[in-house]
């Protein structure tokens, strides 16, 4: 076909990010969006204006190198009533780090920084093949996207190793008791 003619306008929707990479919502009805800045911060956009402060900022916490940093988002399926949301992003030593947090009692536009409790950490052999992503299935679980752990062409063969947590889809129950390890 003829594409000539096609002419497309690209305008920008919210100016002034850090290295985006994720825009979700909270599912609460509050019209909020939420973008996971791969430096560490989850900003807010609320009637469309970019709040100044950050919902979490965990900015000296991550890895930032090649493929690392802040990753993923995902509010619980139950997020207005509860307050918790989850986020995978790699830590200072560039392991993947699963935790969980709450927002504000205060302002529903933060979230409670002491309310961090991990759930899961992964031992990464490189900087690269992180994975990321964060989503609740339909089964109420959340799925954990994992990267291969790096190098090239799943050097370390983590995707065929079942033992391996490394390239894989995990699936997490987390309505189990955080304290408890998986």
């Amino acid at each position: 076909p003829d594409l000539s003619g096609i002419r497309l306008t690209l305008t920008p929707v919210i100016k002034g990010l850090d290295q985006p990479l994720f825009v979700t919502h909270a599912g609460d009805g509050s019209g909020r969006m939420f973008i996971v800045e791969k430096t560490g911060k989850i900003r807010v956009v609320k009637d469309g204006q970019l709040l100044p402060e950050p919902f979490l900022d965990i900015s000296g916490t991550v890895s930032g190198s090649s493929e690392q940093g802040l990753l993923g988002l995902a509010f619980a399926p139950d997020y207005a009533d509860t307050g918790y949301f989850f986020i995978n992003y790699t830590n200072d030593i560039g392991d993947t780090i699963i935790a969980r947090y709450q927002r504000s009692t205060d302002n529903p536009d933060r979230a409670d920084p002491a309310s961090r409790s991990q759930l899961l950490s992964i031992d990464q052999p490189a900087p690269n093949h992180n994975g990321g992503m964060l989503a609740f299935g339909p089964d109420g679980m959340l799925y954990v996207g994992m990267g291969d752990g790096g190098g090239a062409n799943d050097r370390f063969g983590n995707g065929q190793n079942p033992s391996a947590l490394l390239g894989k889809m995990l699936r997490i129950d987390v309505t189990s008791d955080p304290e408890e390890t998986y």
